[in-house]
């Protein structure tokens, strides 16, 4: 008959927290450039699986609805965010020091 032995954690877990917190944070527009690079990018997709399917190379019209619309979500978010930080910047702005 074989002991049970008590759980050990591995040393990872461990790490992982610290080197999240010592990893360099980015800038407010790096991070925006980012997210915008990843709006472009779901778009292109979009955009080619729609002409893949008007050529009848994708049957699954599931997959262009799906597609479309995560392109859609993405830039209705992205400009609810410049909105959004166009109208603190103008309210920063406006302050009197």
């Amino acid at each position: 008959m074989n002991n049970i032995n008590p759980v050990q954690f591995q040393n990872n877990f461990f790490n992982l927290k610290q080197s999240q917190s010592e990893a360099p944070e980015s800038s407010f527009r790096e991070m925006f450039r980012d997210q915008l690079m990843q709006v472009n990018q779901l778009e292109q997709e979009a955009q080619t699986i729609t002409a893949d399917f008007a050529a009848g190379k994708v049957d699954n019209i599931h997959d262009v609805t799906i597609a479309g619309e995560k392109a859609n979500l993405a830039v209705n978010l992205s400009t609810a965010v410049q909105s959004k930080v166009l109208s603190a910047y103008e309210e920063i702005m406006r302050l009197q020091v």
